[in-house]
């Protein structure tokens, strides 16, 4: 008997070869093909008689096969089926081009339902490759909305279409995992008739009801989860640090560059939280080059000085080097030992030599502050007192890993007993307001949103072709200066990653030997080891490469100050945020700094997008920008953010996702751990597994 967790393959018709193909849209049950909604619809819901027939409008006209024949063509060698359809009103002709299997379909004297746009020749009406099926059968292709799905090789939306209908006929028993109350307060249909209306709607309007259903019940899920994960978070007890307000003062007169109002404001909101006894659970979400750095640093004092461990985690070995290079140097004048602890690494700052027994120096608290990767999360490291985690996420924001890194955290052996430690992470990314609702519902936000007063505006400009050549010679110049480079190529997706390290490698061979065979290049891409790529990093900082050739992966956090040039090929294959984050490598220090945007692009729509990044350079005016031009899945990529598919097409949908979490906070308020919801409890223990938020 099929169910919903029947896997694919056992269907009739499907078999291994669909299955194979199937796979690769994530469809590998009866569930995921039913969930595996339309991303538009083909409005053919008009009828008209043949006579009547509108010039380029969807409509359907309804006939009988009275002409049909397949021939192939002499020039281009490709098959042309052509049919005449007859109503009472009149006769026109249908062409298809190579699908030569219509002509055993659509037998003269069948009747037979077409649909799509009318055009003419020689002015003669006729269809052109329409869709078509007999009118006996229940309208799927043709006479109605029709369905249009996410495809891939092998699997059109044609043949999805057939395979739901014939799904949706079995009556499978579908569970509202959303309580029966709560759709009737907020006029949201049941799942069952939900789901045959996103695949077969009546109307327009009860298409977008579904999609909103379905749009509603991610949201919720994502607002219950990041609500369970706040609430037991505010259970959790932690050690309440002191303010020391002449430590403060005297740190920040230290420094050789003043505060920011925005540092100032996020430092107090931070040793506000550090001084309660539950845990800080902070987000500092700031712009490239705004100073997170400085501010986690005025934290993390604060806690040493009162006696406890710091923790700051990186995303990146290369990361967490420069970290404990740069926090060495600015607690030098303090009585802390620093230490870099990574898989490839175990080195203590105060003589700079590899310890293989830190994991004891950090467990007795001889170690004050540890810098590493997310291994510092692992079973044999253990702490003396662990008061404060900082979390340097740089990009890398998904749902998923903050959740389940903070769960992690609460069980982590930080050698205080039943206390956990102060929880801050930091992100480079800026974020647009809706999205910081959508997915850090359980976070406090601090916002850096000012850029430290010396920094030199970064002179950018887009370029065509012709001026490349130009911009080479500029180059030359700023080299000679004693400057160093970045080129940029642009990213692919992960399948063809290959195909974006060959490009680098060719582009780096092509710069090597015809534009600057008399400078230094290195190259940086994905498939390096982390050592090779540290490796190459450290000889572009320490002056040895002129010109860093570089895929995508190049370090969001690293720091060249000497780099002064960052030049973006095929730009418009990017996101303003991502060349927003680009750009941010260069102008780290008093040089004047440029980014060109190469790109050979005519269209008005990629100029007038990247003229926005030349306009502005205010991250989160340029994110609010991207998420308006790009949509939101293009904004994170859907599979980063952990977010799926139809939540984050309505992400923007800020009402939408308020109500959610209204909703959210009631059920947690009386239900907190959902024992009188278990429909919604075991819905969000699947959704939990499905975008990784365990």
């Amino acid at each position: 008997m099929t169910d919903l967790n029947t896997p694919i393959k056992n269907l009739p018709r499907i078999g291994e070869k669909y299955a194979k193909a199937l796979k690769k849209l994530d469809i590998l049950t009866v569930r995921d093909l039913l969930f595996h909604f339309p991303f538009r619809y083909d409005d053919y819901s008009q009828k008209f008689s043949i006579k009547d027939i509108p010039l380029e409008q969807d409509i359907t006209i309804e006939g009988k096969v009275t002409d049909i024949k397949t021939t192939r063509t002499w020039k281009r060698k490709i098959f042309l089926t052509e049919a005449i359809i007859t109503d009472d009103s009149g006769s026109i002709k249908v062409i298809w081009f190579n699908q030569p299997y219509i002509s055993d379909t659509l037998k003269i004297g069948k009747s037979v339902r077409i649909s799509g746009k009318a055009t003419t020749d020689k002015n003669k009406l006729f269809f052109s490759n329409p869709a078509y099926e007999l009118a006996s059968r229940v309208p799927t292709n043709t006479g109605r909305l029709v369905p249009v799905y996410p495809e891939t090789g092998g699997v059109t939306s044609r043949w999805l279409r057939w395979q739901i209908q014939m799904l949706l006929k079995l009556n499978l028993k579908l569970t509202d995992s959303l309580p029966s109350d709560l759709l009737e307060k907020l006029n949201l249909p049941l799942l069952e008739k939900a789901v045959q209306q996103i695949h077969f709607p009546n109307d327009l309007d009860r298409a977008v009801i579904s999609q909103k259903r379905f749009a509603f019940e991610e949201m919720f899920l994502i607002q219950l989860k990041t609500l369970q994960v706040k609430s037991s978070w505010k259970k959790e007890k932690a050690v309440d640090i002191e303010f020391d307000e002449e430590l403060v003062k005297n740190f920040i007169d230290s420094l050789p560059f003043k505060l920011t109002n925005a540092q100032k404001k996020s430092s107090f909101q931070i040793s506000k939280d550090l001084g309660e006894n539950r845990p800080m659970n902070r987000l500092l979400n700031g712009d490239v080059g705004s100073g997170k750095t400085i501010v986690a640093a005025m934290a993390s004092l604060q806690t040493m000085e009162a006696g406890y461990q710091v923790v700051i985690m990186a995303p990146t070995e290369v990361l967490a080097r420069q970290h404990f290079e740069n926090l060495s140097k600015l607690f030098a004048g303090y009585n802390f030992n620093v230490a870099l602890l990574t898989n490839s690494y175990k080195i203590l700052a105060s003589d700079n030599t590899t310890r293989p027994n830190l994991l004891k120096k950090i467990q007795s608290g001889e170690i004050n502050l540890v810098i590493g990767t997310h291994a510092l999360i692992q079973k044999d490291v253990r702490f003396k007192n662990l008061a404060l985690i900082v979390v340097d996420e740089q990009h890398r924001f998904g749902v998923a890993q903050r959740a389940y890194l903070q769960q992690e955290i609460s069980t982590i052996n930080d050698g205080i007993k039943d206390k956990v430690p102060h929880f801050l992470t930091m992100t480079a990314t800026p974020i647009p307001r809706t999205l910081a609702l959508a997915f850090f519902g359980n976070l406090d936000i601090s916002i850096l949103d000012e850029m430290p007063a010396k920094r030199k505006k970064i002179i950018t400009e887009i370029v065509n072709s012709k001026k490349r050549g130009l911009t080479y010679e500029f180059i030359r110049k700023e080299i000679k200066n004693g400057r160093q480079i970045f080129v940029i190529l642009p990213l692919v997706e992960e399948s063809k990653v290959l195909t974006e390290i060959k490009a680098a490698t060719e582009e780096h061979k092509r710069l090597s030997e015809k534009i600057f065979s008399d400078l230094r290049l290195g190259l940086l891409h994905g498939r390096l080891k982390s050592g090779e790529k540290e490796n190459v990093m450290k000889d572009f900082k320490d002056k040895k490469i002129d010109i860093l050739v570089s895929t995508a992966v190049v370090e969001v956090g690293i720091d060249i100050p000497n780099a002064t040039v960052m030049l973006i090929e095929d730009a418009d294959r990017f996101g303003l945020s991502q060349l927003h984050q680009f750009r941010g490598r260069v102008g780290r220090a008093e040089h004047q700094s440029y980014c060109f945007l190469f790109t050979s692009s005519d269209s008005s729509k990629t100029k007038a997008r990247l003229k926005a990044l030349v306009e502005s350079e205010n991250g989160f005016k340029i994110a609010e920008k991207d998420l308006e031009l790009r949509g939101p899945g293009e904004f994170f990529g859907t599979r980063q953010s952990g977010i799926p598919d139809i939540a984050m097409e309505n992400i923007t949908n800020v009402k939408l996702i308020q109500v959610a979490r209204e909703e959210a906070q009631n059920i947690i308020k009386s239900d907190p751990e959902l024992k009188k919801h278990p429909q919604l409890a075991e819905a969000l223990q699947k959704f939990s597994q499905k975008i990784h938020l365990e």
